[in-house]
């Protein structure tokens, strides 16, 4: 009875062409990471040499995941991504635990992460983003403190509930306004790359310095989860699938050439930073692009790239928004989510009650913490699930040797193989490192398991 009623309705429509493909992945994936991660990395590793080692490492790891995430993203171009491979090839209830965890945990945090780092980037125009506006007197913030509500926050509130409205209005509408922001992005890192190698303030000899660190590998893993949430977004246009054109092409190139290019952005990005600022100067800066714009053309430098940071941010929280939504909609659409979260607007085609639904909880999230503890929180559930689907390309090809592939993974099983081993030491140390809201995320994912179990005897009866 759920199928038909649901089949019924409007569907989806393939509306977004090569260039919304992959400004999906570069736009999603260069988001606010990029500016504020490396004042930690450098912290965990001690010098420049070993963070671009780390940037480098997250960089390949994820490329490898695009590699293997291209052959299921060819093969089932449907809306879910994850959750569509995960029930191929698990069964339901691997595919309901990935969905679950993207509303509540990974997907609905990394808006509400990117969302903070866009409000800790407009404190550098209004300082008074920053105050506090209320302290709720119970141990629910960070750490387990109080928990403090900031200005900042109630606006990076409202700018995730715009884009909702913008995603609402049609496919066509948010994936243009992601080429164009997206587009806006790359030309500022461009600038922001060329200016800082080529501006005449910095020194090789920054290359060389250090800052005093525990090291080792618990160091080194602490470091790649924070270049990991700078990378984390790469997937984010498989879950889109069902409204790309001639998806069994544009997927695959939109996946492996958009890694590629964010790589390589990041690594330039990195060189420039530590070229004009020295280990310790990078580390003791939360704002490390703006203090090195601040070193070559002063305050108005800093100001530009403060502006950078927010467009940046803003491309991806659109196209987290974007795509994100359609999880959710695809867990309803199989009756294993609230029934009306599978409706699509009947004029403009979108999921409509899924995009309110992810952004109103990434918009409560907002309230939940600071900007570390939101990326670990993020970064802990979605690598467990990353690691899971990497490892389902290959079940397939032993459970579904007859599916069509239009692409199959280079280096395969090898590939996949590495990329497991790596989404494995990155769990492991996150738990071990930031217990807290590791379990959280754990937690959220266990509390799914009730309702699984009541949709799917309400779907099978």
């Amino acid at each position: 009875m759920s199928e038909t009623k649901v089949s019924a309705q409007p569907g989806l429509k393939r509306e977004m062409g090569i260039w919304s493909a992959a400004s999906i992945v570069v736009g999603t994936v260069i988001g606010s990471g990029i500016f504020l991660v490396p004042h930690d990395m450098i912290g965990f590793v001690g010098t420049p040499a070993m963070v671009l080692v780390v940037w480098v490492a997250g960089g390949i790891l994820s490329l490898f995941g695009a590699l293997t995430y291209a052959e299921l993203a060819a093969a089932m171009p449907e809306a879910g991504g994850e959750y569509v491979y995960l029930k191929e090839a698990y069964g339901p209830l691997w595919g309901f635990i990935y969905g679950w965890t993207q509303m509540w945990v990974a997907k609905s945090g990394s808006i509400a992460t990117l969302a903070t780092g866009f409000f800790l980037y407009l404190a550098n125009f209004r300082p008074e983003m920053d105050g506090v506006l209320y302290t709720v007197p119970l141990p629910i913030g960070p750490n387990g403190g109080p928990l403090e509500i900031r200005y900042g926050q109630l606006l990076a509130m409202a700018v995730i509930l715009l884009l909702a409205g913008v995603n609402y209005a049609g496919v066509r509408f948010g994936a243009g306004v992601q080429v164009a922001v997206t587009f806006a992005k790359v030309a500022l890192f461009a600038a922001i790359i060329v200016i800082g190698l080529g501006g005449g303030a910095g020194t090789a000899a920054n290359f060389r310095s250090t800052v005093p660190v525990t090291g080792g590998a618990a160091g080194f893993f602490a470091a790649l989860v924070g270049a990991l949430w700078a990378y984390d977004g790469w997937n984010n246009v498989s879950m889109v699938s069902s409204e790309i054109r001639s998806p069994q092409r544009n997927l695959p190139i939109a996946l492996i050439a958009g890694t590629g290019l964010v790589i390589v952005i990041y690594i330039l990005a990195n060189l420039a930073y530590f070229y004009v600022s020295p280990a310790a100067a990078v580390a003791s800066s939360e704002r490390v692009a703006a203090d090195m714009m601040r070193q070559i053309l002063g305050n108005a430098g800093a100001a530009a790239v403060s502006f950078a940071a927010m467009v940046s941010i803003f491309a991806a929280l659109n196209g987290s928004i974007l795509s994100g939504a359609r999880v959710p909609y695809a867990m309803a659409r199989d009756g294993l989510f609230f029934g009306p979260v599978a409706r699509v607007h009947p004029v403009y085609r979108t999921p409509g009650i899924s995009i309110l639904a992810v952004s109103g909880w990434a918009a409560l999230l907002v309230l939940s913490g600071r900007f570390k503890e939101l990326y670990t929180y993020v970064i802990f559930a979605s690598w467990i699930l990353y690691g899971m689907t990497a490892v389902s390309v290959i079940v397939l090809r032993r459970k579904r040797p007859d599916l069509v592939r239009p692409y199959r993974t280079a280096g395969y099983p090898i590939l996949p193989i590495l990329f497991v081993l790596g989404a494995l030491g990155v769990v492991f140390f996150t738990l071990r490192q930031s217990p807290r809201e590791s379990l959280m995320g754990l937690g959220l994912i266990l509390a799914g398991l009730p309702f699984y179990f009541h949709w799917r005897r309400r779907f099978l009866c």
